[in-house]
């Protein structure tokens, strides 16, 4: 089974984002499941992990809705708020009732704090996840938020934590440290994977290309192993820089050299394990 395990939707007249100004508008209108699902049938992936796009529960329960609506939906990872634990507990149980929530994910990038993840109440609700055996989506933007995941997956190690976006290559400039060393450190954590995608930082100044980031690509699998590097799109985020075909056949080709069962990992069942899509 071929999974996409990271995009998103959302539709402007409902609740609003805020784009950096470099942007214009070619984010700031709808993105839905009829825009995604022609790209997905013509890429043959057979399903996909929505990740919230805003620290707003109600944006996670109509997603947890969508999940009814389109079987290619096949799971949600939501945002409940981490740092109220008996609250955050509510309103898991609730998001439970409602579908199926796999994990959750709060935008770290956008804290002041670098160790907001580490504070008191927050370390509260992220025990409880890991003891209901959901993950925890961490999106630092900086090394030293970073820093931050790591010390958090030490502290909670029964906690799966997905590193999104690549732990954030220096891909744009082609460069290599001291990012390799952060994925090299990353890997060493057992309780941490990572998503082979791109993030906003990337995509807004990189037009997407397979042959420079092949080398990231390989190094990335190389330090987590294909059992803890799943494939994701992080559409629509990615249209800025390449078309959902340009994407996923790059990570197509960025695997090609795999083995059958490395593959396999890579593009679905390392995120069918992780987020028990089953």
């Amino acid at each position: 089974m071929i999974i996409d395990a990271h995009q998103h939707f959302w539709w402007t007249a409902r609740r609003a984002h805020t784009w950096p100004d470099i942007l214009g508008d070619r984010m700031n209108r709808d993105f839905t499941p009829d825009d995604l699902l022609p790209d997905l049938r013509s890429a043959g992936v057979d399903g996909t992990v929505l990740v919230q796009s805003l620290n707003d529960v109600d944006e996670t329960r109509e997603y947890l809705d969508l999940t009814r609506e389109h079987d290619f939906i096949r799971a949600v990872v939501g945002w409940i708020p981490l740092v109220e634990p008996k609250e955050a507990a509510r309103t898991l149980e609730s998001l439970q009732a409602r579908g199926k929530i796999v994990g959750i994910r709060h935008l770290i990038s956008f804290e002041p704090d670098p160790d907001w993840i580490l504070q008191g109440g927050v370390l509260g609700s992220l025990k409880h996840l890991a003891a209901h055996d959901l993950a925890f989506d961490a999106v630092p933007m900086n090394f030293r938020q970073m820093e931050s995941v790591f010390t958090l997956a030490e502290r909670l190690p029964d906690l799966r934590i997905v590193m999104n976006h690549w732990a954030r290559p220096p891909i744009v400039d082609q460069g290599w440290e001291p990012g390799a060393t952060m994925v090299k450190r990353a890997a060493g954590y057992p309780n941490v994977a990572v998503k082979l995608s791109i993030g906003i930082d990337v995509a807004t100044r990189w037009r997407w290309n397979a042959a420079l980031a092949s080398r990231y690509a390989e190094y990335l699998i190389e330090q987590f192993t294909p059992d803890r590097v799943m494939a994701a799109s992080n559409w629509p985020v990615v249209l800025l820089g390449a078309s959902f075909a340009e994407i996923w056949g790059g990570i197509t080709e960025l695997v090609a050299r795999l083995s059958d069962a490395e593959r396999r990992a890579v593009l679905g069942e390392t995120a069918t394990r992780i987020y028990r899509l089953n």
